[in-house]
């Protein structure tokens, strides 16, 4: 029979690492079955944020960067993050500003979502952004952005065929793909 309760009990726990971004704790438990073990949790700092923003021609917005942490170039959405406390819609329409240079006249939160809940807590909140007003953008001086208006047909292919790899950007694209294919309307 399944439960909604929780079934590890945490016998220990210790804070191993701490920066701005991530706090990494590890815990000696006892798992489901009573046996003991270790686990890990990786605590983001911030809400994940991502914008679908789209013009009054479907056409959307990619941003092009050099990832770090995976050695690679990506295309993605506009993305961000929103620090503890702070109001997710706020940090949309920041990240919005600084990396695609628009501002939107109207926002509607399109999905959330977990990124990686098997070693960490991060959590994703992702807008639709329409009703666009270009202005000129305003990138962090950590960040080299390439900007990309393509339909968003276009935008969809990219997913299917693996150019865009990033999770928010694959299951918000997805999501409004389905949308469309269920005649909804993004305006």
């Amino acid at each position: 029979m399944s439960s909604t309760n929780n079934p590890w009990t945490v016998l220990d726990k210790k804070e191993v690492y701490d920066n701005p971004w991530i706090r990494v704790t590890a815990y000696d438990v006892l798992n489901p079955s009573g046996g003991e073990g270790i686990y890990g949790k990786v605590h983001f700092k911030n809400i994940a944020i991502g914008i679908v923003a789209v013009d009054e021609r479907e056409n959307t917005y990619l941003i092009g960067q050099f990832r770090f942490v995976i050695d690679a170039y990506t295309w993605e959405l506009p993305e961000g993050g929103c620090p503890e406390g702070s109001d997710p819609l706020e940090s949309a329409k920041r990240e919005l500003l600084e990396e695609a240079g628009l501002e939107a006249g109207s926002w509607k939160e399109l999905l959330r979502m977990h990124l990686s809940n098997s070693v960490s807590d991060e959590l994703a909140i992702v807008y639709l952004a329409t009703g666009l007003l270009q202005k000129a953008p305003q990138p962090e001086d950590t960040e080299q952005l390439q900007i990309k208006k393509l339909p968003l047909k276009a935008a969809f292919e990219m997913v299917e065929t693996g150019s865009i790899t990033d999770s928010i950007s694959v299951a918000a694209l997805q999501k409004i793909e389905l949308l469309l294919s269920k005649g909804h309307r993004l305006f």
